[in-house]
């Protein structure tokens, strides 16, 4: 039986160039800022991202690979969640920072 949770980083594994390399593109940004006000996990196709569903793959395994997010299955959906309590720790106020910069270069 094969793992239905895809690989992630431990919390040591994360680095402040990775999560900055992954931050540097508008679309992941946008992605973290979306799970950042998100209550609830979220599958890759409610995301509001301007991009194709290949391209978004990509995104999220950029994400993922980084530490920003963790994956999941539900079913045939993968769910996403922020790493909120690693960031946190990591790198304060970054997850905030992102959030305010998405809502700052959303039209109203």
């Amino acid at each position: 039986m094969t793992s239905r949770v895809p690989p992630h980083p431990d919390r040591a594994d994360i680095t402040l160039q990775g999560v900055l390399e992954a931050l540097v593109d508008p679309v992941r940004r946008s992605i973290v800022a979306q799970l950042h006000l998100a209550t609830d996990p979220i599958s890759c196709g409610h995301f509001d991202i301007p991009v194709a569903r290949s391209t978004a793959t990509h995104h999220f395994n950029v994400l993922r690979e980084a530490g920003l997010i963790r994956q999941h299955y539900a079913g045939t959906s993968r769910m996403n969640t922020l790493r909120r309590d690693d960031i946190d720790e990591l790198l304060p106020g970054l997850l905030d920072a992102c959030a305010r910069d998405h809502q700052a270069q959303t039209p109203a």
